[in-house]
């Protein structure tokens, strides 16, 4: 029989003590929750109160769940991007290294436009684009996040 080297058992130990917090803080952050369509699970982080607040009082609410804006709706894009979401989320507010007012990125207002233009091609089909894109945010940045129009 093999014996364990103690720096076998110490590399051992510091795995085991790091799984074990990730898999804590998974479950503490209800992270299994954020796999869900369930817009509540958004809110679970305090930052984004405002945010689905505005939501349950737009015009959208009655159509439209977080996931059907902000994640692609492939299979593979959906949960990659919602990992993507998820890992920056967890960095950003566990060392508090995060823009309050909560604000978008690039990358997300990216699948938001696609999703706005995929929902509304009808409306949409005859605008003039800005560098081949239409650019719903530029004149509707709360819409989906507010009561206006």
């Amino acid at each position: 029989m093999r014996r364990v080297s103690s720096y076998g058992l110490f590399t051992a130990a510091c795995a085991g003590f790091v799984l074990g917090m990730g898999a804590f803080t998974f479950n503490y952050a209800e992270g299994t929750s954020y796999l869900s369509n369930d817009p509540a699970a958004c809110v679970n982080c305090h930052i984004m109160r405002d945010q689905y607040d505005g939501w349950r009082k737009s015009t959208h609410h009655a159509a439209a769940t977080c996931n059907d804006c902000h994640v692609p709706h492939d299979l593979v894009g959906k949960y990659a991007t919602k990992i993507e979401h998820g890992l920056r989320h967890s960095k950003g507010f566990t060392f508090q290294d995060f823009h309050e007012p909560i604000r978008i990125k690039a990358s997300s207002l990216a699948i938001v436009e696609h999703n706005c233009v995929r929902c509304h091609q009808s409306l949409v089909a005859d605008l003039p684009t800005h560098g081949n894109q239409v650019d719903c945010a530029h004149c509707h940045s709360g819409i989906g996040h507010s009561a206006r129009p």
